[in-house]
């Protein structure tokens, strides 16, 4: 770098670091609020390629790998050592069960495309929750180099309505140990990280700490981003007579992209002013508004608001909304039921049937899919769940369940879906699928799918390389309508 331009770096720097903007910039949520400087040209090429069906897409994303023998998979027919001690229950799909944890999703069965044969090779967690984060499979080496399925979205779409395009509620999730956060833009560059609802998290091992052996799935979480929150001192006439400030950073920003100066900084302030200004924005992440009776539907808990505040964002215009729920500071890493003596877990049977686990989500899932489709807005929406791997077949003597990379489930329903069927099926055990088996890729490329986005696309990496959207996966055809 030439001493000219570290001075200008420099200058820019400075600028940056203003008390001043530190008032207003803490406002500012990452490039999700405008679109890049750089993309324009390629974000129109993408408004002019042929849409899906699908305007935003909700990813129920529960990282730690839920059991699919105890909840969408059940067997009963098998041994107790595999099937446990829960039965099964007939769904609204005649000679379809699923376990009696999940009584609510059995009732909208007709809105789920249900996947029996979700496979793939890893058993490791950080390898497993990368892959089904972004579609791509990854070694140790690779972790955060690349970009979330969302940040592809919002890198190609960009926001809506002054709504980030990616949104994680409550982005909060740190696998390890050591923690990890994995949510990450990768070679598109750290602005396209996901707004995290949830900030960053005070103590991000939800494994330390001390645990109750049975907690409340009572709980109620403030979900109004802190970055949305005036500083005391701040009024709107103060932001508007400041409005100066913006232009000249977005100036600042521009010239330090046009020289490869600070190219991590691009568009991380672009929007801060504009979405403050917005009630319309700000709104959208107030779930105090909502009626007692859809927040008593929904369940009131964790996962329950996350998946309100889900819908409201989609409602006001958010394209692709990550439902983040796994590992906790209350219930620690409660889908990795090993049931080790640290973990306080009870018998994976009576586990799932705890309110903040299995029929938790059941009951969140369930009347986030109802609210939608009576709002009129399952039509335009995606909704699809996901773990990264599905547990053992055989209990162990613990009574908990492993990891099981080769056998698991999720659903997809709403938008640009065939709804209505379960897609795949597995050995009397749930050990492995006897039909063809669909990994991340392929759930990803389904996805991109329903948005409009061709997987084999590409897109420019942070040194202007053309990178394919996905470099491997196949759209599920099974599951489109």
């Amino acid at each position: 770098m030439s001493p000219f331009d570290s001075l200008r770096a420099e200058r820019l720097k400075s600028l940056v670091c203003r008390r001043d903007l530190l008032k207003v910039g803490s406002v500012a949520i990452s490039a999700s609020i405008l679109p890049s400087l750089l993309t324009g040209k390629v974000r129109a090429e993408v408004a002019l390629a042929p849409r899906g069906k699908a305007k935003s897409v909700i990813f129920l994303w529960m990282a730690g790998g839920v059991t699919h023998i105890d909840s969408l998979d059940p067997k009963p027919e098998a041994p107790e050592q595999i099937r446990g001690t829960l039965g099964a229950i007939p769904t609204a799909l005649p000679g379809v069960f699923f376990s009696e944890s999940c009584p609510n999703l059995a009732r909208v069965a007709k809105d789920l495309a249900v996947v029996r044969s979700f496979s793939h090779d890893s058993d490791d967690h950080l390898l497993s929750q990368v892959y089904t984060l972004s579609g791509r499979k990854v070694t140790q080496a690779q972790l955060f180099t690349e970009p979330n399925i969302g940040s592809i979205v919002q890198y190609l779409l960009g926001p809506r309505n002054g709504m980030p395009a990616y949104i994680a509620v409550p982005g909060i999730t740190r696998p390890g140990p050591p923690p990890h956060n994995l949510f990450v833009g990768g070679w598109l560059g750290n602005q396209y990280a996901p707004f995290c609802v949830g900030g960053q998290p005070e103590q991000p091992d939800f494994t330390v700490g001390e645990k109750s052996e049975n907690p409340s799935p009572a709980a109620t979480e403030n979900l109004n981003p802190p970055e949305l929150r005036f500083p005391q001192e701040m009024t709107i006439g103060r932001l508007q007579r400041r409005s100066t400030l913006r232009s000249s950073l977005e100036e600042s920003l521009r010239t330090a992209e046009q020289t490869g100066a600070l190219p991590a900084m691009e568009g991380h302030y672009g929007g801060a002013f504009k979405l403050l200004m917005s009630p319309q924005v700000r709104s959208a992440f107030d779930v105090s508004t909502e009626s007692n009776q859809t927040r008593d539907d929904y369940g009131r808990t964790k996962i329950g608001g996350r998946c309100l505040l889900a819908r409201r964002l989609v409602e006001a215009g958010a394209r692709f909304v990550m439902v983040d729920y796994g590992y906790d500071s209350d219930y620690g890493n409660l889908w990795d039921i090993h049931n080790v003596r640290e973990q306080k877990f009870p018998h994976v049977s009576e586990m799932v049937m705890r309110g903040y686990n299995v029929a938790g989500i059941d009951k969140a899932f369930a009347a986030l899919i109802t609210d939608l489709k009576q709002r009129g807005l399952l039509d335009s929406t995606m909704v699809v769940y996901l773990t990264e791997f599905g547990r053992t077949p055989k209990i162990n003597s613990l009574g908990g369940r492993d990891h099981w990379g080769k056998c698991g489930s999720m659903f997809f329903a709403g938008a640009g879906i065939q709804t209505g069927q379960v897609v795949g099926t597995t050995d009397p055990h749930a050990a492995y699928p006897i039909t063809r088996a669909y990994g991340p890729a392929d759930i990803a490329a389904t996805m991109y799918h329903g948005l409009g986005i061709e997987p084999e696309s590409r897109v420019p990496d942070r040194l202007g390389r053309p990178v394919a959207v996905l470099d491997h996966g196949d759209v599920i055809s099974e599951v489109l309508s």
